[in-house]
């Protein structure tokens, strides 16, 4: 933000304060302008002489929070006083008590729920999954809390330039992973697409600008097209007296980056830039036969797709959202997407949550009904003392963030579960006796094993046995975190026992080492083995699955650990080594061919090459590994472990042409004579690279291959790519990343 003067402050501040009141104007009752203003109040004097990052006055930014709040999500009054203040608690001398004298207990108690979680301990968990979970805790209490503090990362992420690039990483990557599925699951949409888009401007910054660039070139020839689309229906829809609203929205620029790396292909080629919705004004009663009406008349003047079909009138997302979307071809052989809804329906899909306070009657009911048991099933999964942060973290993200399979009972019930849900997660969902005792399973009358995985529609019979109990292989035939809670809890006891015996083992083992036994060495033990704590490293140590030389070889790694602490320590510290972590002394920067002192290397999944944007993380174990920034496995990482994350870049002498790296390269196009040689002959003559592996598919005139190549930097591998698309017949060329799935913490 651009410096300014105090009276300039003054001038926007009360701007600022005007646009928040003229947002909270449709929610407000009597007396609610005045408690705004007592809260804006003891805000702004707390804050006083607090500026951000950026250079603007504090205050500003609880101000925005507010404003999101009431104009983005339509909070209530009560939610916009607890924006203006969800900061203070943490920043300032004002106090819970304070808070509580002047607005009351529920006030004081969602700001408790947003007061920032600091001081985790524990150097096996992640701090950001632990604090997510504890975030989550407040949503069991009161849904507000998780939609200011949505409202409170949104405006963190549109004000993340004046931040570091380490940090701007590490938020923007956990926004990505956590924050933008939560917006999404909340039925936030535009919260969530904007999320999306500013995660994307931080992770891959020319990406996102070139694409940001091309839609906006595209814009009127865009908004042409939509215009002659529209005209038919139009005129039909005037002609039978519907009162409608019509708008043309482009799609989110991560969906477009999205469908690009999914499909492959360049901006130019998705089509599918936009989606035009229909929004039409009618009365709840009749809303659903409305939509089917409009859908009649869009589909009357183009052909539909009918696999594209999709219905969520007549039963609505767990999230709430209702909706009529179908793909028809347009003109000029063009599929085009049309979603069709009511306004109420609008209001959901674009407030989510916040929206069914105003329609707790009514048509409206079931969808509610749906996020009220999406939220029991958190409290469900919160409620079980066993899972450690991560292991939350994923069942979570599994089960809550993922679509969804609808199936009934033999009495007809619906009952709605995550993608992939199995026959045993649908007994565990009817009830936790009868997912114990369960023995077996009919789909559409016919038997199925346990591990069935539910399709939409099936109808499920679950056959009960009052002598069947659980085995350690039904968390293999499981995905939701209700079964899997249930299954371990009646897994408990054995499991107590054998892990005794396994402590018992690993005891003699470090007293044959002459180890110390303390929690911090039996944890690198645990990380050794990328387990999730201890009880399970003791548990397998007890079934077997441990062996004495698998933990005589985790005890070699303690000094490898050491090593890689005494070298990126001793230059800080005149020679002597402190006591402590690596994290807790990690190095500021990583120049990569040159910081010869520390123990880097090249992560596999990602095969990074000078050039490309980097990053390190530190393991226990295994030095820093160095990560490209879009690398799945990174974000990830970024996303649970940012205070182990640490900023890498290339030394200007590690570009040379006596240094590769191993990259790999996608090819299709059409098969013709010699097509396989011209390839070669690019890379072994001309360029002088040398292959690892060159595979070739032809089928029907086209072919498919990919090449494992050693490249000097990336204006190498540009000018590779660009000389073999030269060839007649080739259809793409691209680089691509060899995905290997890597365990979400790796030591």
């Amino acid at each position: 933000m651009q410096s300014m003067d105090a009276e300039s402050e003054k001038k926007l501040l009360i701007k600022e304060y005007r646009n928040l009141l003229k947002a909270c104007r449709p929610n407000m009752e009597k007396g609610d302008k005045s408690l705004i203003r007592q809260a804006f109040n003891m805000a702004l004097e707390a804050h006083s002489n607090m500026r951000r990052k950026s250079g603007e006055l504090y205050i500003f930014h609880p101000l925005s929070v507010a404003t999101i709040c009431a104009r983005d999500i339509g909070l209530d009054t009560t939610s916009i006083i607890c924006a203006l203040l969800h900061d203070i608690v943490e920043d300032t001398d004002v106090s819970l008590e304070d808070i509580e004298g002047h607005f009351g207990p529920k006030v004081a108690n969602i700001i408790d729920g947003l007061t920032k979680i600091s001081g985790v301990e524990g150097k096996t968990k992640s701090m950001q999954a632990e604090n997510f979970r504890k975030i989550l805790l407040t949503l069991a209490e009161d849904v507000r809390v998780i939609l200011i503090k949505l409202a409170d990362r949104l405006h963190n992420m549109r004000t993340l330039d004046s931040m570091t690039r380490t940090a701007q990483l590490k938020i923007a990557s956990e926004t990505m992973v956590l924050f933008a599925p939560l917006a999404h699951r909340l039925g936030l949409y535009s919260i969530k697409s904007e999320l999306e888009d500013l995660s994307l401007k931080f992770t891959e910054p020319a990406i996102y600008k070139e694409i940001a660039t091309k839609l906006q070139e595209t814009k009127q020839q865009r908004n042409k097209y939509i215009r002659r689309f529209m005209f038919p229906i139009e005129e039909t829809l005037d002609g039978q007296g519907v009162i409608y609203d019509i708008k043309g929205r482009p799609k989110s620029i991560y969906s477009i980056y999205n469908k690009m790396k999914k499909q492959n292909i360049p901006f130019e080629e998705v089509y599918d830039l936009f989606a035009i919705r229909i929004i039409i004004d009618t009365g709840i009663e009749v809303e659903k036969s409305d939509c089917w009406k409009v859908y009649s008349i869009v589909t009357d003047h183009y052909t539909p797709n009918p696999e594209r079909l999709r219905d969520w009138i007549s039963v609505p997302k767990s999230n709430g959202y209702e909706s009529l979307h179908t793909t028809v071809m347009g003109p000029l052989g063009r599929w085009v997407e049309v979603q069709i809804r009511s306004l109420r329906m609008d209001e959901i899909a674009e407030r989510g949550y916040a929206a069914h306070w105003k329609y707790k009657d009514g048509a409206a009911s079931v969808s509610d009904k749906n996020t009220e048991d999406w939220i029991v099933k958190i409290r469900e999964s919160l409620e079980n003392p066993e899972s450690n942060a991560i292991d939350f973290l994923d069942d979570f993200k599994l089960n809550f963030f993922s679509d969804e399979v609808y199936v009934f009972t033999p009495k007809g019930d619906l009952y709605t579960l995550p993608a992939n849900a199995t026959a045993l997660d649908f007994a565990f969902e009817i009830h936790t006796q009868v997912g114990v005792q369960c023995l077996g399973a009919k789909v559409n009358h016919k038997l199925v094993p346990l591990s069935y995985k539910l399709k939409n529609g099936d109808q499920i019979e679950i056959i009960t046995s009052k002598k069947q109990n659980p085995t350690e292989d039904w968390l293999n035939y499981v995905v939701t975190a209700k079964a899997k809670s249930k299954i371990k809890t009646t897994l408990k006891e054995e499991r107590r026992k054998i892990s005794l015996d396994g402590k018992e083992i690993l005891i003699r083992k470090f007293r044959a080492a002459s180890l110390p036994w303390n929690n911090e060495n039996v944890n690198r033990v645990v990380n050794y083995f990328k387990l999730p704590g201890s009880s399970d490293l003791y548990y397998n140590i007890g079934v077997g699955k441990l062996d004495k030389s698998a933990l005589n070889n985790a005890l070699n790694f303690f000094e490898t650990a050491e090593k890689l602490h005494a070298k990126t320590n001793t230059k800080s510290n005149n020679g002597k080594v402190p006591s402590g972590n690596i994290i807790q002394n990690k190095p500021d920067l990583v120049i990569v061919g040159e910081n010869l002192d520390l123990d880097y290397s090249f992560a596999r999944c990602c095969n990074a090459i000078p050039g490309d944007d980097i990053f390190g993380f530190i393991t226990i174990g295994d030095g820093i590994k160095i990560h490209r920034t879009n690398c799945p496995n990174g974000m990830r990482l970024m996303s649970n472990y940012g205070y182990r994350i640490i900023r890498a870049k290339w030394a200007s002498n590690q570009i040379s042409e006596f240094k590769t790296f191993p990259v790999g390269i996608k090819m299709t196009g059409i098969d013709s004579m010699g097509i396989v040689s011209k390839i070669t002959d690019i890379i072994s003559k001309e360029l002088q690279v040398n292959m690892q592996s060159l595979t070739i598919y032809s089928n029907a005139g086209a072919f498919e291959g990919s090449i494992i190549l050693f490249i000097y930097d990336t204006l190498h591998l540009d000018e590779l790519i660009k000389k073999i698309k030269k060839l007649p017949g080739m259809d793409s060329v691209n680089r691509f990343q060899v995905e290997e799935k890597l365990p979400l913490i790796t030591n």
